[in-house]
């Protein structure tokens, strides 16, 4: 009886202990080792596109899929395994029920074997809270970097393979509500190091485009890291039913179902034709206003197409092909949009030749002094503009290497540091704190 006792409380134990992840199998159970070809597919929400589904498949070379999730169950067991038609030798499910399957094992084992990582839609916080800084996320990025395993997701699934991350920590927000008030306290941008998907270091995602909702709320995004660090990440967004899958080139591929349904992706960059391109407005409790003469923001709109033929270069974010260029600015809180030509940053690209005579600006955040040093030939100019393009320092000809600013006077903010050296001009965006 004793021992009829201990076994019963031995399996409720281990069915509670394994309650905090639940695996659904399809497949061969023996692992097959294969070599994938790596790359990232982003989808955009809603039901997958087919073609683009297969694209992720292929580039597995038919080893095993592994779908990780914090909701939901199997629907893509038998959807990846036979209903595409791509072989590959197995597909598994695991749910995380908490956050403490984060250190289970068998998770990190099925992981190490993947040859192939897809995260499903939901919450992103829960993938965030559960998976960043610790073992699951380590893991994710060893296959990444060390053995070229394709990586993709679908709506908030896509949301956290950007370097910069819209966290929904404290829940979704609106492009009114964001647009209304970059500083909303749901506004949570975060850059805190977690997945590493290829080509996009410095890119935050955005889905369910063709939702209203959506196009200001990621503008927004994109507005307050440039205000608060200076930085000017870059946006990739998808309507519901399309897709990008970027390949081992940095190319973007974008799938959809155009001209049947109005599928489309957006790459969208600050304008880097503009010298000043800082918001004017970006501040708590304000609407925001980024216009720049209507220039603000260049953005390549893509239509998804079954082939994936129309495409995106993520090396130069200038080369495209199928696509149309747009401005989008942001004017007292509303965002709108017009045609344009093609970007063009080659005014803002230096050569190999002019690498010699490379100019330094730092540190970056400064608090009373900013350096500047030119390691080659003498500083001949030297503009700082603030955050409304006004100038609040300039010196001329001041023929040395190295100068020491004073900006005791300066207010914290984002300043833009244009120097001139030998007819080198480099811009540089740093912060007061």
């Amino acid at each position: 009886m004793k021992s009829i006792t201990l076994l019963i409380c031995g399996l409720l134990l281990s069915s509670v202990y394994a309650q905090n992840y639940t695996s659904y199998f399809t497949g061969n159970a023996i692992d097959l080792v294969s070599t994938p070809s790596g790359g990232v597919c982003l989808m955009g929400g809603a039901t997958e596109e087919d073609e683009a589904m297969k694209w992720f498949l292929q580039r597995a070379n038919g080893g095993d899929i592994l779908v990780l999730r914090a909701s939901g169950s199997d629907g893509y067991n038998d959807y990846f395994y036979t209903d595409l038609g791509v072989t590959v030798n197995s597909v598994e499910t695991i749910v995380f029920n908490d956050a403490t399957a984060s250190s289970e094992t068998y998770i990190h084992q099925k992981i190490m074997n993947a040859e192939a990582i897809w995260f499903a839609g939901g919450d992103q916080w829960n993938y965030i809270s559960y998976w960043r800084g610790n073992t699951i996320s380590d893991l994710i990025n060893e296959g990444i970097e060390n053995r070229s395993i394709v990586v993709g997701g679908t709506s908030a699934g896509m949301a956290i393979l950007g370097g910069y991350y819209f966290s929904a920590e404290n829940g979704t927000v609106t492009s009114p509500t964001a647009l209304a008030n970059p500083y909303n306290n749901n506004v949570t941008v975060d850059s805190e190091d977690f997945l590493h998907a290829p080509y996009m270091s410095n890119v935050i995602t955005d889905t369910h485009y063709d939702n209203p909702d959506r196009k200001g709320r990621q503008v927004t995004f994109i507005a307050r890291t440039f205000t608060d660090d200076g930085i000017e990440i870059k946006g990739i967004a998808c309507d519901e039913y399309t897709a990008v899958c970027i390949d081992e080139n940095g190319i973007a591929h974008v799938y959809g179902q155009f001209p049947t349904y109005d599928d489309n992706a957006y790459f969208i960059q600050t304008n880097c034709e503009l010298a000043n391109r800082l918001p004017e407005t970006c501040t708590n409790n304000t609407p925001l206003n980024w216009n720049l003469g209507g220039e603000a923001l260049k953005v390549y709109a893509v239509k998804g197409t079954l082939a994936g033929t129309n495409t995106f270069d993520l090396n130069d974010w200038q080369t495209g092909n199928g696509g149309v260029w747009q401005n989008w600015y942001v004017d007292n809180g509303t965002l709108l949009e017009s045609n344009s030509t093609a970007i063009n940053c080659t005014a803002n690209t230096i050569d190999h030749d002019q690498l010699n005579a490379s100019i330094s600006v730092y540190p970056n955040p400064f608090s009373d002094v900013i350096s500047i040093s030119s390691n080659e030939y003498e500083i001949q100019e030297i503009t700082v503009f603030d955050h409304t393009g006004r100038i609040v320092i300039q010196i001329n000809n001041p023929q040395v290497n190295t100068l020491n600013l004073e900006t005791d006077d300066l207010e914290n903010g984002v300043y833009i540091v244009a120097v001139k050296s030998n007819n080198l001009n480099q811009q540089f965006n740093i912060v007061k704190q």
